[in-house]
């Protein structure tokens, strides 16, 4: 076989093969072109590797049958636009899609904290069983443990440890949910009654203003997103409980898909706050000035999640991978 005849009767053939291969988006009439191209492309190739071996043609016909295998099957590899499509579509429509169950998370857990908070500060009985009144003046006096902890070690060292703890929170949210979210209530419960004694001791001591003036800045980003993980929790309990029309393997894959990419969002959403915690709460701005920037940054996540979120959602948006990466499925009768 003459190899420049070869060449010379198939390179059209080959470069069209190749622009439909890096093409984004194909017609209908286009992807049968390619498909067609690609089994004729292939029998070339093997035609000069029976026929006529030549490294360098058979190297370039390789490359082009296995990008064009990748176009016609479907293949890719990631990249930064499905990181961007991951912060500005996937993780909102997913938070949106979840939000009565967070945000009723987070409504009964602010209310628990009242309460505790509340018998905390108002029955010192209770706060004698829990600290002796000489350990109490050391948590709640001016520059005690309370305040000290936000100052007392390095501000980027302190964010580390703040981001590893929550996150370690939030993922037990996340993984345990699969017990029938049993776990997730304790964790949430202890979330709570830590938070409501801390209130109730500093309020005892007549210097919650103190204690709310550092926890605001940014606590409120950082327990809605421990709201956030313990809803996906309670709610994938509940996909075990209650599949619906979807068989139960079926709606726990959704569901652990779209838990895993939360996962790396509320870690995102963490690690601001462990920014803020380390950095602007012991820092020496007014406290109207630290509550400003805690609040702005909560305001900033429910327009993220419930603005942004609801646009995506609209879309038919759910937070799982996107259709050409999950795996076929036979529909099931409701």
């Amino acid at each position: 076989m003459d190899l420049d005849v070869f060449v010379a009767t198939h390179q059209g053939e080959w470069a069209r093969l190749d622009a439909l291969a890096r093409t984004r988006r194909l017609t209908g009439e286009e992807a049968d072109e390619l498909v067609t191209l690609y089994q004729r492309v292939t029998g070339h190739l093997a035609k000069v590797q029976a026929a006529a071996p030549d490294p360098t043609l058979e190297g370039r016909l390789t490359s082009l049958v296995s990008r064009a295998r990748d176009a016609v099957t479907g293949s890719r590899t990631s990249g930064w636009r499905d990181v961007a499509r991951y912060y500005t579509v996937s993780f909102p429509a997913a938070l949106y899609r979840a939000r009565r169950w967070w945000l009723s998370v987070a409504l009964v857990s602010l209310f628990g904290t009242a309460l505790i908070a509340w018998w905390m500060a108002n029955h010192p009985e209770v706060r004698n069983s829990l600290v002796t009144p000489e350990a109490l003046h050391q948590l709640t006096m001016p520059g005690g443990e309370f305040e000290a902890y936000y100052s007392e070690h390095p501000a980027s060292s302190f964010a580390a440890q703040v981001w590893t703890n929550n996150a370690w929170i939030a993922v037990q949210c996340l993984v345990f949910g699969v017990a029938l979210g049993i776990p997730v209530l304790y964790v949430l419960w202890t979330n709570v009654l830590n938070l409501g004694v801390g209130i109730g001791l500093m309020a005892s001591a007549g210097r919650l203003d103190v204690f709310l003036g550092l926890l605001i800045p940014h606590g409120l980003l950082e327990l809605t997103a421990v709201f956030v993980a313990g809803g996906l929790g309670l709610r994938l309990g509940w996909t075990v409980i209650d599949p619906g029309p979807r068989t139960r393997a079926t709606a726990l894959a959704e569901q652990g898909r779209s838990i895993v990419g939360m996962g790396i969002g509320l870690a995102t959403v963490l690690a601001v706050a462990g920014v803020l915690e380390a950095f602007v709460t012991p820092s020496g701005l007014p406290t109207w000035a630290r509550i400003s920037i805690g609040g702005l940054a909560e305001v900033a996540f429910l327009l993220y999640a419930l603005v942004l979120g609801r646009k995506a959602a609209a879309t038919g948006e759910t937070g799982d991978l996107e259709a050409a990466d999950r795996a076929d499925l036979q529909p099931v009768a409701a």
